[in-house]
C-alpha cells in the first residue's frame, strides 16, 4: 500500500449509534525531529475501547493490523530523508479515521559546507562601489527550515528565509548587496547557514559559518590636484600636490 498524506478520513456516513466528533488517535509524541540515520519511537492510543485494528502507514512499509488494542508503538531503526507516516484505526464498518504524523527529518551534516565569494568582480574594491556578496550552501536539508544569516564582524546584516518545501538536499545560494566606505577597510563578512527546527528540534539551531571574507577598501581616484604651500626652512614655500 503507497503512502498517501491524510489528515482526517472519514467514511462516507457516520453510523446510526453517532460518535464523538473527534480524532480518536493520539500520537505521543506528537510532533518530531529527528537527524537523519537515528532511530525513531512514536506512541499511539485511542480512545475507543473496542475497534476493528490499528495500523501505521508510512513510506518505509505498513505494519500488521492490531484488534483492539489501546496502546501501539511504531519503531524505525534508521530514519530516512523524506520519511513520512500516518496511523488508521477501522473503528466499524463505516468509520475509518487517520492522524498523519508530523515529522521532520534533517541531515546529519548540515550543510556539507558553506562559502562566501565577491560575485563577478576581481581586484581592488574601490570605496563608493557597491558589490554583490554570494553566500553558497551546499546538500542543505529540508530547506523550508533553513535560515541564512549575515554578519559584517558581530554586526547581524540580514536573515533570509525560504518557503519552498524540499525534504531532499539541495544547493543553495544567497546574495547580499553592500557598498563600501573607507572605514570598511579591514572588515570581514561572514554567513552562517542555521536550521530552524522550532521547539522540538535540537538546541542552539544546528549551524554552519562560512570562513571570513576580508574586505581591503582602495580610496576611489579623483582626477583633480589641489596644492598646498607650506615653508621650507629658509622661510621659501614648498608646493605639495594632493
Amino acid at each position: 500500500m503507497d503512502y498517501t498524506p491524510a489528515t482526517l478520513t472519514l467514511s462516507p456516513a457516520v453510523d446510526e449509534a453517532g460518535l464523538p466528533d473527534i480524532n480518536p488517535l493520539t500520537l505521543e509524541p506528537p510532533v518530531v525531529v529527528v537527524r537523519h540515520g537515528n532511530p525513531l519511537e512514536v506512541n499511539r492510543s485511542t480512545l475507543f475501547n473496542t475497534h476493528l485494528g490499528m495500523h501505521w502507514v508510512s513510506t518505509e512499509g505498513n505494519t500488521s493490523l492490531e484488534k483492539n488494542s489501546l496502546f501501539v508503538t511504531w519503531n524505525m531503526a534508521v530514519v530516512d530523508l523524506g520519511t513520512q507516516a500516518r496511523c488508521n484505526i477501522k473503528l466499524n464498518g463505516s468509520l475509518l479515521c487517520s492522524q498523519d504524523l508530523t515529522l521532520t527529518v534533517y541531515r546529519k551534516c548540515i550543510p556539507d559546507s558553506v562559502s562566501i565569494s565577491v560575485l563577478n568582480h576581481s581586484g581592488p574594491m574601490v570605496e563608493g562601489t557597491q558589490y554583490q556578496l554570494q553566500c553558497d550552501i551546499q546538500n542543505i536539508a529540508p530547506l523550508q527550515n533553513l535560515v541564512v544569516k549575515w554578519y559584517k564582524g558581530n554586526e547581524p546584516l540580514d536573515n533570509v528565509t525560504y518557503s519552498t518545501v524540499s525534504k531532499t538536499p539541495v544547493d543553495v545560494s544567497d546574495t547580499l548587496m553592500i557598498s563600501l566606505r573607507r572605514d570598511d577597510d579591514g572588515a570581514q563578512y561572514r554567513c552562517r547557514a542555521e536550521l530552524d527546527l522550532g521547539p522540538e528540534g535540537p538546541q542552539p539551531h544546528p549551524t554552519v559559518t562560512s570562513e571570513p571574507l576580508n574586505i581591503t577598501v582602495h580610496c576611489e581616484f579623483i582626477n583633480t590636484r589641489s596644492c598646498l604651500c607650506t615653508p621650507d626652512q629658509e622661510g621659501s614655500s614648498t608646493t605639495v600636490y594632493v
